[in-house]
């Protein structure tokens, strides 16, 4: 059965519903714990870029969070995490949440978003192989995993390495 997801940006009374829905979707309290700690670094944070997909009551049930990060020197966005209920996975859910990040990231004038994810599911958005732009990370991860994006192609994706923000502890 098709949903249709109503996405917007997470208010201060969507604090602990946004926890609950990490501590549900992942296997340990690792992202609910890293949301709370982007949330409160100010260096991190950019309002409006935490977004939740609510369901036909308001209900929150999925989650995407852009936080800041740089690729060499140029600022960018870091696409961590994107989680949905585990009863509302494979709905459109997530995907409309990252949409919805997506496009409040570019009405904010940002221009580059980083993810390390699933190889099967970003692209969807227009992701590609970050190594293909020269873009890499400090630790080692699968190649395929590091993706990016430009949310304005007059901008193309710049070369160097990921610094995340200090939650991160990449």
């Amino acid at each position: 059965m098709p949903h249709h997801w109503t996405a917007r940006p997470e208010t201060g009374t969507d604090v602990p519903a946004v926890r609950e829905i990490d501590l549900a979707a992942f296997p340990t309290a690792q992202e609910a714990d890293l949301v709370d700690a982007l949330r409160a670094d100010p260096a991190a944070w950019i309002e409006g870029l935490s977004v939740v997909t609510t369901d036909g009551d308001g209900t929150p049930v999925g989650h995407a969070l852009l936080t800041r990060c740089h690729i060499g020197d140029t600022p960018a966005l870091c696409l961590a995490p994107v989680a949905v209920r585990p009863e509302h996975q494979r709905t459109g859910a997530g995907s409309a949440a990252v949409r919805a990040v997506l496009q409040a990231a570019r009405e904010l004038g940002e221009c580059y978003v980083v993810v390390l994810g699933h190889p099967a599911y970003y692209p969807r958005f227009g992701f590609t192989r970050a190594s293909a732009h020269g873009i890499r990370l400090s630790i080692d991860v699968p190649d395929e995993a590091l993706m990016a994006l430009t949310l304005d192609d007059a901008h193309p994706l710049p070369g160097g390495t990921v610094r995340y923000a200090a939650p991160f502890g990449i």
